[in-house]
């Protein structure tokens, strides 16, 4: 039987990184993945719908070209070419995988992995065949799927999930999208954009609720704007796929109504992958779907740990990572410091994106402080407006006591880039004043950081 200091089950941003780590820390390093290396955000999330929403951008850029003094006729959105595109740049990426696994002297497992007693993983491959491999230590990190709700049980043709949406060979015409978080605003976006009508459902009163208040009324604002047609306060009661296409029923504030659709796409987040990787065997404790952990993701079975999707926190790729480093650097016998969950950024890569970390205004007064607000429009940006994209904002929040920067909420072009600024800023217990006192360049979209923090202390220059 072989014999590893360390087995990963799954090779998601959280397994491959955590494998690779343990490798550098001197562990002999197993990945079990049934599928390709990188798990779903390299391969059908993050990374693909990043390729298939550039080519969205660039067709809008195109249509809007005589803005810019570009004449520009005849062009077509060619959803089978973008398709292609994405899957080319997800491909690649997994080769990248393999060529780390490869540096690092890390095996790849390939089959589905289950827990045994003993400090044993049980791995099945396509064939059926199992093979035993022992190790010190086991990482589980088998990620999530869409979640699938009652009312919509997806077929994978009229009513998909993101695997489907991110590979469709024929565009809708119509499309109807529930769920306005991270998945569902940016493949309503990417469709719209392409030419695709576009109804989004919210079950709960704004889009991408998760955010702050004023974001989501600005995401609202440009969405309207762009032709998506949005019900918040709303939910899809049933869906009849009996016909050509799709007829559904959505319970609104003002009503019932009926919505045609080719496809339903259904976006209301994610469900854990906990069954059949014998964590019951073995004895793990879970709760509402979640692996139960320390601060350092040890389970209550010795050796046996867990990381991601399946743990209790954001489910990002990025959390998923600095969770699996944390965990090899911990079992590896380095003292690192727990992972600081009120500082993960959050990013949304519709048009305009979105980027928040830290607390809501809403809910740093619900924790009790007193805040300083600052806000500085894109329309004062002179980089945005000659880029052309001048929709959004920046907002800041600093305790009005101490100076504490409690969180920031961006919605503009491009601001996806600038939210590790205050990240990083957050780690290092920089105040508003340091912030507005660090010389930002010009022009650029993040002077609108500095701006912010000037507007929430009273020192605003363009505003």
């Amino acid at each position: 039987m072989s014999k590893y200091d360390l087995i990963v089950i799954g090779s998601g941003p959280g397994g491959y990184v955590a494998a690779i780590r343990a490798s550098q820390l001197g562990m002999k390093v197993g990945v079990v993945e049934k599928a390709e290396l990188g798990g779903v955000c390299l391969n059908w999330g993050c990374i693909p719908t990043k390729a298939l929403l550039k080519s969205a951008n660039v067709f809008e850029y195109i249509k809007h070209a005589k803005e810019y003094g570009v004449t520009v006729s005849d062009a077509k959105a060619d959803i089978k070419d973008m398709v292609k595109r994405s899957r080319d740049v997800a491909a690649g990426m997994s080769k990248g995988i393999q060529f780390l696994f490869k540096k690092n002297k890390i095996d790849h497992l390939v089959g589905f992995g289950k827990l045994k007693k003993g400090g044993k993983v049980e791995v099945t491959d396509a064939e059926g065949k199992k093979t035993d491999y022992e190790a010190k230590n086991i990482i589980v990190a088998t990620g999530g799927r869409s979640r699938e709700l009652p009312s919509m049980k997806m077929d994978g043709k009229k009513i998909i999930g993101y695997r489907e949406a991110m590979v469709l060979q024929e565009q809708p015409k119509k499309l109807l999208v529930v769920g306005s978080g991270a998945i569902g605003s940016e493949f309503a976006y990417f469709y719209n954009a392409i030419g695709t009508e576009v109804t989004l459902v919210e079950f709960m009163p704004r889009l991408v609720p998760v955010e702050d208040e004023e974001v989501s009324k600005q995401l609202e604002k440009s969405f309207k704007k762009s032709g998506i047609t949005i019900h918040v306060s709303s939910e899809v009661t049933s869906v009849d796929t009996s016909g050509k296409g799709c007829v559904a029923t959505l319970k609104t504030p003002t009503g019932e109504i009926k919505i045609e659709a080719d496809i339903v796409l259904s976006a209301a987040g994610v469900v854990t992958n906990l069954e059949g990787i014998g964590l019951e065997d073995v004895g793990v404790k879970t709760d509402k779907g979640k692996v139960i952990v320390d601060d350092y993701y040890k389970t209550n079975v010795a050796g046996v740990y867990a990381i991601g999707d399946i743990v209790k926190g954001p489910a990002l790729a990025h959390v998923a990572s600095a969770e699996g480093i944390i965990c090899v650097e911990k079992m590896a016998g380095q003292n690192p410091h727990p992972l600081n969950y009120n500082n993960i950024p959050g990013c949304t890569y519709t048009s305009p994106e979105i980027a928040s970390v830290g607390y809501t205004e809403e809910a740093a007064k619900k924790a009790g402080y007193e805040v300083k607000v600052g806000k500085f429009p894109f329309t004062a940006s002179g980089k945005a407006k000659a880029a052309g994209a001048s929709d959004g904002f920046v907002k800041v929040i600093f305790d009005a006591k101490y100076g504490e920067w409690l969180g920031a909420h961006f919605i503009g072009a491009n601001v996806t880039e600038m939210i590790a600024e205050v990240v990083v800023a957050r780690n290092l217990e920089t105040t508003g004043h340091e912030i507005i006192k660090s010389v930002h360049p010009h022009p650029t979209m993040s002077e609108a950081v500095m701006e912010a923090a000037a507007a929430a202390y009273g020192e605003v220059i363009h505003l």
